[in-house]
C-alpha cells in the first residue's frame, strides 16, 4: 500500500508514528512551517501544536516536502504525488484546502480525521467547542474528503466521553487513541469499506479560532466560564482576561466552588 501523508501537528505526529510502528508504508510526508499563511488572516499565523516532521523524515528515508501560501500550494506537488501513485491520502492535522486534482489521484481518495460526531462541530477547532458549549461527549470521525467543509462520506465514526474535569489535553489524547484504532482498522479493511453520505443540511460548521478569541466574559455563569479555561488550557495560549494597567492575566486550571 502506498499512502502520502499530509500533517504538521502533535496529532499528525502521533498518528504517523503509530502507522509507521505497524509497518504501514508511508510513501511522502507533506508538512506546513509552525508559522504560515492563510487565507482568515492578514499575518501569518501560528499553529500553537506544531511538530517537526524532518527528523522523522531522516529517520524513516521518507521524503518531505513543504507546503505554505498560494506560492507553494500541494496542488505545485501533483506530479511528485501522481508518481507515487497512492492507494489513500491521509490528511490528519492539516490548514489547507485539499483540491480535487490531489484528492482525486487517489484510489481510495483522501481521508481525514475530524475530532468530532460529524455532521456536528465541523470546522475549525472543534474540541475546543464542543468543551466550551459544555457537551458530555464528543468523538472522531474518519472522513473522505470532499468540496466543503468537513461533508464528505463517512468511513468510520468513535465516542469519546468528556468527563466534567477534563482540560483540553486530556480529550485530546482520548481522541488521538481513538483516532489511531479506527484508521489503522480501515487500511486494514480498505477494500470492504462501505462510505455513507453525510446529511449535509444538518451539518454545523464552526469557525477557526485565534489566541485573542480566549478573552473571559465575566458576564458568563461560573459553569461557562469553567468550561471556557478548560477547553484553551495547555498546550492551548489560554483563557485570560485584562488588568486596568494593561497586563493580560492567563488562566490555566479553575475550579467551582460555591459562595
Amino acid at each position: 500500500m502506498n499512502i502520502v501523508f499530509l500533517g504538521c501537528t502533535k496529532f499528525s505526529k502521533d498518528i504517523l508514528i503509530s502507522l509507521l510502528e505497524k509497518n504501514i508504508n508511508i510513501s511522502a510526508l507533506f508538512t506546513i512551517p509552525e508559522e504560515f499563511d492563510i487565507s482568515y488572516s492578514d499575518r501569518k499565523v501560528k499553529n500553537y501544536n506544531y511538530v517537526d516532521f524532518s527528523e522523522i523524515s531522516r529517520e524513516y528515508d521518507i521524503p518531505l516536502f513543504y507546503v505554505n501560501s498560494s506560492e507553494n500550494k500541494i496542488s505545485n506537488y501533483k506530479k511528485v504525488i501522481e508518481d507515487i501513485q497512492p492507494d489513500v491520502i491521509l490528511v490528519m492535522g492539516w490548514y489547507y484546502m485539499v483540491p480535487k486534482t490531489i484528492r482525486d489521484i487517489a484510489k481510495y481518495g483522501t481521508w481525514g480525521i475530524h475530532a468530532s460526531l460529524l455532521p456536528k462541530y465541523a470546522g475549525g477547532a472543534p474540541l475546543v467547542w464542543a468543551m466550551i458549549n459544555g457537551e458530555e461527549k464528543t468523538g472522531v470521525t474518519l472522513f473522505k474528503l470532499e468540496d466543503g467543509v468537513d461533508d464528505g462520506d463517512i468511513i468510520a465514526q468513535s465516542e469519546v466521553k468528556i468527563e466534567f474535569n477534563d482540560t483540553i489535553k486530556e480529550v485530546y489524547d482520548k481522541v488521538t487513541t481513538v483516532s489511531k484504532e479506527i484508521l489503522y482498522n480501515s487500511l486494514l479493511n480498505i477494500d470492504t469499506i462501505d462510505f455513507i453520505k453525510q446529511d449535509k443540511s444538518k451539518i454545523e460548521v464552526f469557525p477557526q479560532r485565534s489566541p485573542n478569541d480566549g478573552e473571559i466574559d465575566f458576564n458568563k455563569t461560573g459553569l461557562e466560564i469553567y468550561n471556557f479555561i478548560r477547553a484553551q488550557s495547555p498546550p492551548y495560549p489560554g483563557a485570560f482576561f485584562k488588568t486596568i494597567d494593561g497586563k493580560k492575566i492567563i488562566i490555566e486550571k479553575a475550579r467551582i466552588e460555591d459562595v
